[in-house]
């Protein structure tokens, strides 16, 4: 069995800072990641608000970046997805696909993943007209329509993309008002082939082999057909904490419930990012909070050793 000093689970921006921290002071340290570093932000085409790239950075150099920065410090990286939990004496035990781990602390970084809207359609045309990355998939719908799903940061930003692509985007969303940020709304309102519908609600992806449109519905009721070539969703975000299974408390949105040092109510079990109770869900604080989080399990570590020569 593998054995480690700190593991991190998710190698997002959290963890990625979390990583360096750790390392530079003196842990072992393991990340494990089931994907590619960088997590979410992978899909993003443009991050300026991250702080030390002044100039932005798309979200696909990020995560290398960030992977390269810790690796630097000596952190060491492994592909795998931990599907539980469990406690052996004063270790902590992660169950991987592969191969198991044992940990003398643990933080979980995981972040959330992308909510589906759950409707007709959306499962059987998943990568087949519906996606979730507009710089992934946003050349294949050159000339064509899309429609975009939501009315926060990302439904906007992505909207903007997909303008440099599509013939017409229009994004829908069931409140009165967007609640992106303003600037982000502006930006992809002044593109001349992005539409905004507020106060619609998408009840289903219609379709055969392909995405031919969506289906909408207003408050008073009433549906109508939009027609669309592809559809792009971005519904919020859920926790990824259902590989916990009870190992910590959460909240009702199945978030990790922390204290101030980022620890949970398991001793040397920490968490930090969005995962977290309480998250702000900015890149920055991701960041801050992963590097904290770091401190807090090297603390938590020292005084368990001090208390083992006693």
């Amino acid at each position: 069995m593998r054995e480690t000093d700190l593991a991190i689970i998710g190698a997002g921006v959290a963890g990625l800072a979390a990583a360096a921290q750790a390392a530079r002071d003196g842990l072992q340290v393991l990340v494990i990641e089931r994907m590619g570093a960088g997590g979410q932000v992978m899909n993003v085409e443009r991050i300026d608000n991250m702080p030390g790239f002044a100039q932005g950075i798309s979200g696909f150099e990020l995560g290398p970046e960030l992977q390269e920065r810790a690796e630097a410090a000596g952190a060491e990286f492994m592909l795998g997805t931990v599907q539980r939990l469990s406690a052996d004496g004063a270790r902590h035990i992660l169950h991987c696909e592969g191969e198991d781990v044992a940990a003398s602390a643990v933080l979980v970084a995981t972040g959330s993943q992308r909510r589906k809207l759950g409707v007709a359609g959306e499962q059987a045309l998943e990568g087949r007209g519906v996606s979730h990355c507009a710089s992934c998939d946003g050349p294949l719908f050159r000339g064509l329509n899309v429609c975009v799903v939501g009315g926060g940061d990302s439904a906007f930003g992505e909207a903007r993309v997909l303008a440099g692509h599509a013939a017409g985007v229009t994004v829908v969303f069931r409140e009165d008002r967007p609640h992106a940020l303003p600037e982000l709304v502006a930006q992809a309102s002044a593109q001349p082939n992005v539409q905004v519908l507020a106060g619609v609600e998408v009840v289903a992806i219609t379709g055969d082999a392909t995405v031919t449109g969506v289906e909408l519905r207003d408050a008073a009721g009433a549906t109508r057909q939009l027609p669309a070539d592809g559809v792009f969703v971005y519904a919020g975000l859920q926790a990824d904490t259902g590989f916990l299974d009870g190992t910590v408390p959460l909240d009702a949105q199945a978030r990790i419930v922390t204290d101030a040092s980022f620890g949970t109510s398991v001793p040397g079990i920490f968490a930090a990012g969005d995962v977290r109770s309480g998250a702000a869900y900015l890149l920055s604080a991701a960041a801050e909070e992963g590097s904290a989080a770091a401190r807090s399990a090297h603390r938590y570590l020292a005084g368990r050793n001090e208390g083992d020569k006693r």
